[in-house]
């Protein structure tokens, strides 16, 4: 999440899974400012997520291309798809109507557990420390709230976006992990996550308002509260699961901090995101979409710009 925490980066990567790999064309369909592009692109590049592919030497100018970390976040950015489209899409029908074609059907993609298939339910799920426990990584967290989805979404509906509202800043992330563990009261989670107030009572509210939370009192003088997870709130697991899966993967030199039980089957597993029509495994490339909303339309290029050169190893 200290990669994925910064809702306009996540967006560049959505871009990436479309098909834009040019700097005007990602300012275009994202109306983003210039320096914020070029700051964005430089952390995704620096972070093994993209690399830098040399199109024109004069003036030299470059595409920004997925590495193969890049592509094995598309199966994140599927089950936050998902979630969206099955919890945040209200009355409208999603922006995008998914093809799996492997199985030429359409599909709304679940995940599942690595071992037995069946669908992860949060309270079927338990953790332990794994070999990775208790080791530093550098996190470079976005503090802030994520953006409003309504400018996240300017010229592109998405489902991804909507998500984005409730897990992508730092702090809300948090509260939703601790929450999953079974923390539910204020001052706990302030003590666990060495959060302020202000900013608790904050991200609460927002998930209150989100129906993520419900606010049940369970004491009068002085009023307290607890805060217990929906089934809107619980369904998010399997998103935060897919990206565990994703980190573990690239960021912890094969030694997970935690490892995760499937209770219904019994057995230590991974989350993988799959087809509910055929059940296998969705990657990148295997997808394709009916768009329920006008195609943008992305100007040409006019005159040379100046891009940011940074490379990435491919990996």
């Amino acid at each position: 999440m200290s990669i994925l925490s910064d809702g306009w980066g996540f967006m560049i990567l959505r871009e990436c899974y479309f098909g834009i790999t040019r700097f005007d064309a990602f300012q275009q369909m994202l109306g983003l400012p210039r320096g914020t592009l070029t700051a964005r692109l430089r952390k995704l590049t620096a972070q093994g997520l993209l690399r830098q592919v040399q199109y024109s030497a004069n003036p030299p100018r470059y595409e920004y291309r997925l590495t193969k970390v890049g592509f094995d976040l598309y199966p994140v950015m599927i089950a936050l798809l998902s979630y969206g489209d099955k919890w945040l899409a209200g009355a409208e029908r999603p922006p995008l109507d998914l093809v799996h074609k492997v199985c030429g059907e359409q599909c709304h993609p679940l995940v599942a557990c690595s071992h037995c298939g069946e669908r992860i339910d949060a309270r079927e799920v338990e953790t332990r420390d794994g070999p990775g426990a208790g080791t530093s990584y550098p996190y470079d967290w976005a503090s802030r709230r994520s953006a409003d989805p309504t400018v996240l979404e300017r010229r592109r509906p998405s489902s991804v976006a909507r998500a984005l509202k409730f897990i992508g800043d730092r702090w809300s992330f948090m509260v939703i992990r601790e929450a999953l563990y079974g923390v539910r009261r204020f001052d706990d989670l302030r003590v666990r996550l060495g959060i302020a107030p202000n900013i608790l009572t904050d991200r609460l509210n927002l998930m209150v308002r989100g129906e993520i939370f419900t606010r049940e009192k369970y004491q009068d003088a002085p009023e307290r509260f607890e805060y217990r997870l929906t089934d809107r709130g619980r369904d998010l697991a399997g998103p935060l699961l897919a990206m565990m899966r994703w980190g573990d993967r690239w960021f912890t030199g094969g030694e997970p901090p935690q490892l995760v039980r499937h209770k219904t089957c019994g057995e230590d597993f991974a989350a993988v995101v799959i087809c509910d029509r055929c059940r296998a495994p969705i990657e990148a490339g295997q997808m394709t979409y009916r768009m329920n909303y006008p195609k943008p339309e992305i100007a040409p290029t006019r005159g040379p710009h100046k891009e940011l050169s940074v490379h990435g190893d491919e990996r």
